[in-house]
């Protein structure tokens, strides 16, 4: 029978490039672990160890952690950039905590000097290590893989025998075989050497090319992003230009110019809601028909936007976030005449738009001795009232029992100081409230149709049939988005090959034995100990011996043809097969 050799290597198995040189070596592109002599003086010398220490991978991973952990409290605690209110809230409940945070810059984290910092050193690091890396791995693929060490029984897996076939006939069989089977495969002296899993770095560094890739993204976003808050009645119409946003937000690189030019028209707006069950009241469609035009001299087209299906013009989209009701108001003066006539827009304050606002009559008016003077109307509205007798809050969203309620006042606004104050909230300190006959505050509510009469001739305000409905909408321009999310399937895609492809070397060796028989060595070796490489050595193994087979040794009976495949050696602490 032909010997074959299933016993573990002589000594334990050593695989660095001590024991094996080239063979063991260039396996992967990471930098060797070394520790840097430092000269005793010298700023080079320390620059050059810093440079080292952070274009390690050790603290590309480190300064990845502490970026995740930096943007915790970005999620967590309310953002000046996002909504400054919510800011100035959490500074009036926690007047302990805001002075602390505002000096570690945690109401502005991803702007701050810290989490700046760690940015740029991840992306320094992350191009410190990729750069060299990538230029080792393209030198390793214009190479070849490296000749077969002296001993071959060194190697983790291994497996030999002895054939009555020419060892040019072993090694051409072998050459075949393993280019078949995908390796890089070329002869190199006695021997036949390839090299399998190059996508195993190829991942690896797309992982971390994709990760600069996704760090790039999210700072030009940052820095070129805008983003803007406008409301709209039923009927009106917006145009994208700074003035007409009611509120916007924009990186510190971006510029008017970077808007898309493009306007529409809020034709109508759709909402239907559950009737019943315990979902009731909740929304199941809101769309708002559009007509739209790009350009200044773009033709209209006509689109539907609902939640979550934005309207893409360009590099902007248009949000539907929001939605509320807009009472068609007429205000008249002592003698009749209309000094105001429009849709007012309240903010709804629960699901059932309960709605608040103000009604402000700013200029035309004259009170009954025909002085000028100024009216406000704090507005409460109620799409589904339940009667007298119930809360005053709606009992469903659509309009199904609609009521105005409000209370009249007449003298400074407080809007002739210069001071900005919001159209939806009405200033009481210099107001004075008109009375009822017993003398209280005039509050009444109105049904569609209805008008309360201010008293002493003062006007009138009526509250008309018609109720129109108003949508916010969100016109947001992001710019890196697509590079950011093609980085991230990059990102998926290169992890998942570097961790489940394993880079691996196969060496077959065939050479005249003493006694003229050929003798013929096969190995593995991988990156790291895995079943994978004596499995497919194994493998290997069995077929070349089909082609080469096992010739008799001298010292045993004459070779049996039916002598089973050779089995190969695992590696160290693994079970013979």
């Amino acid at each position: 029978m032909s010997k074959t050799k299933t016993s573990a290597p002589e000594s334990t198995p050593a695989t660095g490039d001590e024991d094996l040189g080239a063979a063991g070596s260039q396996l992967s592109t990471a930098p060797a672990d070394e520790i840097a002599n430092l000269p005793s003086l010298g700023v080079i010398g320390w620059a050059r160890w810093f440079w080292r220490q952070l274009t390690s991978m050790r603290v590309a991973l480190l300064l990845l952690l502490l970026l995740s952990l930096g943007a915790i409290p970005g999620s967590l605690i309310p953002q000046t950039g996002i909504d400054e209110a919510k800011v100035a809230e959490f500074r009036q409940a926690h007047e302990t905590l805001a002075p602390i945070y505002d000096k570690l810059g945690l109401f502005h984290v991803y702007s701050s000097v810290w989490f700046s910092a760690i940015y740029i050193l991840l992306f320094v690091s992350l191009i410190g290590c990729i750069v060299p890396r990538t230029w080792q791995f393209v030198g390793q693929l214009r190479g070849r893989p490296p000749g077969a060490p002296r001993r071959l029984t060194r190697l983790p897996a291994y497996t030999t025998w002895r054939t009555e076939a020419e060892p040019e006939q072993v090694r051409e069989a072998a050459l075949a075989l393993l280019k078949k089977r995908r390796f890089r495969a070329h002869l190199a002296g006695d021997a036949v050497a390839a090299e399998k899993g190059y996508l195993r770095e190829v991942g690896n560094l797309a992982f971390h090319i994709a990760l600069i890739v996704m760090l790039i993204a999210f700072a030009w976003g940052q820095l070129f992003k805008s983003e803007g808050n406008k409301l709209i009645v039923e009927g009106d119409g917006f145009s994208n230009t700074l003035t007409q946003y009611d509120d916007f937000k924009a990186g510190s690189l971006f510029s008017q110019d970077d808007l898309d030019p493009f306007s529409f028209t809020l034709k109508d707006f759709k909402g239907t809601y559950e009737v019943s069950g315990p979902n009731r009241g909740t929304p199941r469609t809101y769309e708002a028909d559009l007509t739209y035009s790009t350009g200044a001299d773009g033709k209209d087209k006509k689109t539907t936007v609902k939640v979550n299906e934005p309207l893409e013009i360009g590099d902007s989209k248009v949000y539907l976030v929001s939605h509320g009701y807009a009472p068609v108001i007429t205000v008249r003066d002592g003698k009749g005449a209309i000094v105001f006539q429009d849709a007012v827009p309240l903010l709804p304050l629960d699901g059932n738009v309960t709605s608040t606002g103000a009604i402000k009559v700013m200029d035309g008016y004259r009170d009954a001795q025909g002085k000028w003077d100024q009216l406000g109307f704090q507005a409460f509205f109620l799409p589904s009232y339940g009667g007298a007798g119930t809360a005053v809050v709606s009992q469903f969203p659509a309009l199904l029992n609609p009521v105005l309620n409000l209370e009249a006042y007449h003298g400074s606004l407080g809007v002739n100081a210069g001071l900005p104050q919001s159209v939806y909230q009405l200033d009481k300190q210099k107001l004075k409230g008109f009375k009822d006959s017993k003398g209280k505050q005039l509050r009444e509510n109105l049904k569609p149709g209805e008008t309360m009469k201010l008293p002493n001739g003062a006007g009138s305000i009526t509250f008309e049939k018609e109720i129109k409905e108003w949508a916010g909408f969100q016109v947001a321009r992001q710019p890196g988005s697509g590079w950011a999310l093609a980085g991230a399937l990059a990102a998926i895609f290169g992890l998942a090959a570097s961790l489940f492809i394993q880079r691996r070397r196969v060496w077959v060796r065939a050479a005249p034995g003493p006694d003229g028989v050929t003798v013929v060595e096969m190995a593995g070796l991988g990156r790291s100990e895995s079943a994978k490489v004596p499995e497919e050595l194994g493998d290997l193994a069995g077929i070349l011996f089909e082609q080469a087979p096992g010739a008799a040794d001298p010292d045993d009976e004459p070779a049996d043809p039916s002598s089973p495949d050779p089995q190969v050696a695992p590696a160290e602490g693994a079970e013979p097969k």
